[in-house]
């Protein structure tokens, strides 16, 4: 990789794979790992449904905001961000500004796929179709992932250790 000592940050619709490639990431690197869903759930008590339907979108968008500021702050070099956190500018421009930001692409059928089990835990997903649901959110938000994206790597038909391989290919060569 070259010398860009930026932090890593994965973005990308729910099910594309952003926390466990960034796990796997972080094993291929050596470095820690920030989870920004899983950091607002261990510090809030509240996994993220809970969190939605107590506080609403809003708040949750602002916690995550906040989470971003931190973990850059303390100078994790590998992010997985939430789903929805390109939706607020502020946060889209902090990660275009001072991260190498990677959008993990995945098609609304694959995502629903590998999102199924824990469908429940996802409140962006409501009572409806879930491969429905997820193209809407695709839709919404593919202008501000491209926005905010450096790079693009596909997920579909890969495993996490083929995506990880993608994103360090993609790195090296940018």
């Amino acid at each position: 990789m070259n010398d860009d000592r930026r932090p890593i940050a994965l973005i990308g619709l729910m099910g594309a794979g952003k926390s466990v490639v960034a796990e796997r990431l972080g094993q291929r690197l050596r470095a820690p790992v920030a989870d920004l869903d899983a950091l607002i759930e261990r510090e809030s008590g509240s996994p993220i449904s809970e969190l939605f339907a107590r506080e609403g979108e809003e708040a949750f968008r602002r916690r995550e905001a906040e989470m971003l500021e931190r973990v850059l702050t303390a100078g994790i070099p590998v992010i997985a961000c939430g789903g929805g956190l390109v939706i607020e500018p502020a946060p889209r421009d902090r990660l275009r500004r001072d991260c190498r930001v990677v959008w993990l692409e995945v098609s609304p059928g694959e995502a629903a796929r590998r999102i199924e089990a824990t469908r429940g835990r996802r409140p962006m997903l409501g009572n409806g179709e879930v491969r429905s649901r997820l193209g809407e959110l695709l839709r919404e938000r593919e202008a501000l992932y491209a926005e905010a994206a450096e790079l693009r790597v596909t997920t579909d038909r890969r495993t996490p250790d083929e995506v990880v391989d993608a994103v360090l290919a993609e790195l090296r060569r940018a």
